[in-house]
């Protein structure tokens, strides 16, 4: 399994929310998350959206706008994250629950390497669905509490001005936004 660019800056910028969120900062600039993530903030809006869509975040427009968590980070599962971004767990499709397709092998029940693979994602899904967006987030702030330091989204909103926010703002072009039907 290779999580994407898509499914990371997923993962990186909703450790960041709720990171924010843990501090009292609870509505976060898309400009702030993609500058202290280093992520093209055309591309995080695409993936932002996505996640609106699906209940995970909600925005807040204006110039104090942004995204938050629009559930609790508990309810947040990290495994049901990738699997709605970058899809399956499985390396393979034979041994993928979700999204199963046959196996080319002449024998499935007693290939070898389906056997191996449905291991393999039994493994990655039991330490993905182990961990809640809070738990992760909350491992990283304590690290950065420990070390004296704030999250850097945090570090971000409080010394970028809105002048600065507005700035930023503009190199920014809306994606283009897919149509219902295809010719």
């Amino acid at each position: 399994m290779r999580i994407s660019k898509r499914g990371e800056y997923a993962m990186r910028s909703l450790i960041d929310l709720a990171m924010a969120h843990a501090v009292g900062r609870g509505v976060v600039p898309l400009s702030a998350l993609a500058e202290c993530q280093n992520i093209p903030a055309s591309f995080l809006e695409q993936i932002l959206m996505q996640l609106k869509r699906e209940g995970i975040l909600k925005s807040t427009r204006g110039k104090y706008g942004g995204y938050a968590l629009a559930k609790p980070a508990k309810e947040i599962i990290m495994g049901d994250l990738v699997r709605l971004i970058d899809g399956p767990l499985a390396p393979i499709a034979c041994a993928s629950q979700s999204a199963y397709e046959p196996c080319t092998c002449p024998d499935e029940a007693h290939c070898g390497l389906r056997l191996l693979m449905v291991d393999v994602r039994q493994s990655i899904s039991n330490v993905m669905d182990k961990y809640s967006l809070e738990q992760v987030s909350s491992v990283a702030l304590a690290k950065l509490q420990a070390d004296g330091l704030e999250p850097n989204v945090v570090h971000q909103i409080r010394h970028m001005s809105l002048a600065e926010r507005a700035k930023k703002m503009r190199k920014f072009v809306p994606p283009v936004m897919e149509s219902d039907f295809a010719i």
